[in-house]
């Protein structure tokens, strides 16, 4: 499992909630389109940029306090680059970015003009999911409207901000809004508390908590095992740590033996003690969800994918399309790719008699915790058969 996190630190939230009102105009359907679901719940969307002809993947993000282009697609559409002094965070660095101003995406049934899309460098996303990432919506355009998500069906439905009817299902969510929504959650290991989370649906896993608060609150248990993992964000690749908890608490809704990664914060994302982690679209795919930033509300429906088993697996191996090529990069030392004879730049060629070269399918093929698949790899030119056991990382 990988994991992705900016926030926009210099845009903020707190102007563009309207006040409840009982005579506001009821909100209307605009549009409804599809969206692809990765590993870990990741959104990807399809939209034109301007009035080009070319449908880009832009990754749905409520952790985005605004709205970004991969820098390849600026210089490839030929947009002129204005510098400013706004800095963005991550979970691996820091850095000022540029702008490009006034510009529009084109969705099905909806265009959205007069956006200010600040500039990054996806690559490394690219190699991570497997597929070309050309950008990041995330408040800029949830702002705009009301953003209905079903991940049964995998449609997103926007409507025009108004008076909406909630499903009598379900559980509605009154996030603060710091700059991006975060909610209070429980959670439940060594003893039981409460916290404040980013509720973020770019991140593909369950929870992210603060190395700093995982300490002073003595949330996890002593004995509690822990594996070293890594994750990719803004400025690279960073370690953290695999573990789980007893219990996570959404509202009303509880989860049980839930995975977690713990991190520590150089770079003061989580901004802790403020908050404490985030919780990401591994725990969120399983609600179908409206956000309605207007009125500051999220809605949640348990759906389908409430009840599957979350994913326990760990190989300690870091993979990525490059160049076409499935490569691993990234082997964990005494971890079970380690243990199974991985090397960097090792190139999976199949797993399991799967040849078809798909990083999101060969991902799956390892989440399959506590099992052992046959992994074709080309080494230095070289076929070699390796045998990968999946950890369990409750066992």
């Amino acid at each position: 499992m990988k994991y992705w996190f900016f926030i926009l630190f210099s845009l903020s939230l707190n102007t563009c909630f309207a006040q409840q009102n009982e005579e506001i105009i009821a909100a209307k359907k605009l549009t409804e389109f599809y969206f692809t679901m990765l590993t870990g719940g990741t959104i990807i969307l399809k939209a034109q940029l301007d009035n080009g002809a070319d449908s880009l993947n832009f990754i749905l993000d409520t952790g985005s306090g605004g709205i970004s282009l991969d820098s390849a697609t600026v210089e490839l559409y030929g947009l002129q680059r204005t510098k400013t002094n706004r800095t963005i965070k991550g979970i691996a660095g820091l850095k000022v970015v540029d702008f490009v101003y006034n510009h529009s995406l084109k969705m099905p049934g909806l265009r959205i003009d007069n956006l200010d899309f600040h500039i990054n460098n996806y690559d490394i996303l690219t190699s991570a999911y497997g597929i070309k990432i050309n950008g990041v919506i995330g408040y800029s355009f949830l702002r705009r409207y009301i953003v209905k998500i079903d991940y049964d069906i995998h449609k997103i439905e926007v409507f025009s901000i108004g008076k909406i009817k909630y499903p009598k299902k379900g559980y509605v969510l009154y996030p603060s809004f710091n700059g991006l929504p975060v909610v209070d959650n429980g959670i439940e290991d060594n003893i039981q508390t409460k916290g404040s989370f980013i509720f973020d649906t770019g991140a593909g896993l369950n929870m992210l908590l603060s190395e700093d608060y995982v300490r002073d609150s003595s949330i996890l248990k002593k004995k509690r095992r822990k594996f070293i993992t890594q994750a990719e964000g803004l400025g690279g690749k960073k370690l953290m740590h695999l573990s789980v908890v007893k219990k996570i608490k959404l509202g009303p809704y509880t989860f049980r033996w839930v995975p977690i990664y713990i991190f520590r914060d150089d770079y003061n994302v989580i901004n802790y003690p403020k908050m404490n982690g985030l919780i990401g679209n591994d725990i969120l795919r399983r609600f179908n969800t409206i956000f309605n930033y207007a009125n500051g509300e999220i809605h949640l429906q348990p759906n389908n994918h409430f009840f599957e088993d979350f994913d326990y697996s760990y190989t300690g191996l870091g993979l990525y399309q490059v160049n076409g090529e499935i490569v691993v990069e990234d082997v964990v030392e005494n971890s079970p790719g380690y243990k199974s004879g991985f090397k960097p730049n090792d190139k999976i060629f199949a797993i399991d008699n799967n040849f078809t070269n798909n990083l999101q399918l060969y991902k799956q093929a390892m989440q399959n915790a506590g099992s052992t698949i046959k992994i074709l790899v080309l080494r230095d030119g070289e076929p070699i058969i390796l045998y990968l056991e999946i950890q369990h990382i409750m066992h």
